[in-house]
């Protein structure tokens, strides 16, 4: 027979369980943040969009005027365009996750029985014992938030504290875009002509071995393969894209 201390135990072990999980996650970086993601992709996407352009336009004898105009669309276009971009994703991202949600909370209170069952298999699938299983569900199905952040987790694979912010993530983004795109593109605000093509080189190999670092130390992959892989990606854009400028402005001119 239960105890008159039953309920309140179960509750109290149910809320116990919530404040140990999000303990354990405080101690991990938000991997899953929007901003985050959307300030290094947008940086790495600036850095190699318009070094790329760049030497592009410089390929092809352009002068000096012509590939900071260049540089310049490229930098405003490919930052209004990660920014747009990132804001529509993120929301209807958002907006579908609140959905999913509310679809579950729906189930949870037109048929609590059926979901405490499947709770409990859920646990069972993850190895957790029969008797144990159905205990574990029943007192986190006591609760409906608990149980609804339960399942949010274990069957539809969404945290629903890590819903981001669409106005955050498209901000960073530009800025992040734009401040990659520019990097390539200031020696030629000094200089121009050969030496302004070595510098935008110097400078983009520099940038792309930085990002590709602080990207390694942030995953624990490793910052030299990273910074490898991201002064590759930038290499192969470029050289293709100077390649191309080149045999287009010999064409030209012949």
């Amino acid at each position: 027979m239960p105890t008159t201390t039953d309920r309140p135990t179960r509750s109290n072990l149910a809320l116990r369980l919530g404040l140990a999980r999000k303990a354990r996650t405080s101690r991990h970086r938000d991997v899953q943040g929007n901003s985050t993601r959307a300030a290094v992709l947008g940086a790495g996407d600036g850095l190699i969009t318009n070094v790329s352009l760049v030497l592009g336009v410089a390929g092809a004898s352009a002068a000096g005027p012509a590939v900071r105009l260049a540089g310049l669309a490229g930098l405003l276009a490919g930052a209004f365009s990660m920014a747009a971009g990132e804001l529509v994703s993120v929301r209807a991202q958002d907006e579908l996750v609140r959905r999913e949600i509310a679809v579950e909370s729906e189930e949870l209170r037109s048929d609590p029985e059926e979901e405490q069952r499947e709770l409990a298999a859920m646990y069972r699938a993850r190895g957790v014992p029969e008797e144990d299983a159905a205990t574990v569900a029943r007192i986190l199905s006591s609760d409906h938030a608990v149980a609804l952040d339960t399942h949010a987790r274990l069957e539809l694979g969404i945290d629903p504290d890590a819903v981001g912010s669409a106005g955050a993530a498209g901000v960073s983004s530009f800025f992040a875009f734009a401040i990659g795109a520019l990097l390539p593109l200031l020696p030629w605000f000094f200089i121009s002509g050969t030496a302004a093509v070595v510098a935008s080189i110097v400078v983009g190999a520099v940038a792309a071995a930085a990002l590709g670092s602080a990207i390694g130390a942030l995953t624990g992959r490793g910052m030299l393969r990273t910074a490898a892989r991201q002064l590759t990606a930038a290499a192969v854009a470029a050289g293709v894209t100077y390649a191309v400028g080149t045999l287009i402005g010999t064409h030209t001119t012949s």
